[in-house]
């Protein structure tokens, strides 16, 4: 289970250091194989354990390929996947293309999702956060799905 925001570095050659905790879930789950794409509703990362991202694909791929929409997210979220490997130091490193499409340079955050993790510039996040935490603190009703949820 992932959980948690943290803030990490890139090098110029694009390897980044998974922080321990994400580290140590990585190898217990999937011996530190992970499966890395785009969000397609964000400019973000999103880092599969190899397990749960076959799972992922399986599902995308028994959706109805005719209508436009899910062609187009096949497309993007199969084609920009990538195949990565933590070495023995617990790096990846992020192939340039999505490096680009996430508009990732020194600074970036890693974001707990339960059954992945999202890698995000932090910038972007930043914005992304003051963005939800605004729209959170409105007078706007939350959704009926998270109605009945209790913290």
């Amino acid at each position: 289970m992932f959980r948690g925001v943290q803030h990490i570095s890139m090098d110029a050659k694009g390897r980044l250091a998974v922080p321990a905790r994400q580290r140590e879930s990585l190898h217990e789950t999937c011996e530190g194989r992970v499966v890395v794409t785009i969000d397609t509703q964000a400019t973000c990362l999103v880092i599969y354990p190899l397990p749960e991202w076959e799972r992922f694909e399986r599902e995308v791929q028994a959706l109805p390929a005719m209508k436009p929409a899910i062609r187009r997210f096949q497309r993007l979220t199969l084609g920009y996947a990538s195949d990565l490997e933590l070495d023995a130091n617990g790096r990846m490193l992020l192939p340039q293309s999505l490096r680009e499409y996430a508009q990732m340079d020194k600074k970036l955050v890693v974001v707990g999702q339960g059954n992945k993790l999202e890698l995000w510039a932090e910038d972007l996040w930043l914005a992304e956060r003051d963005k939800a935490l605004m729209e959170s603190g409105g007078d706007g009703e939350l959704p009926e799905e998270l109605m009945s949820l209790t913290l």
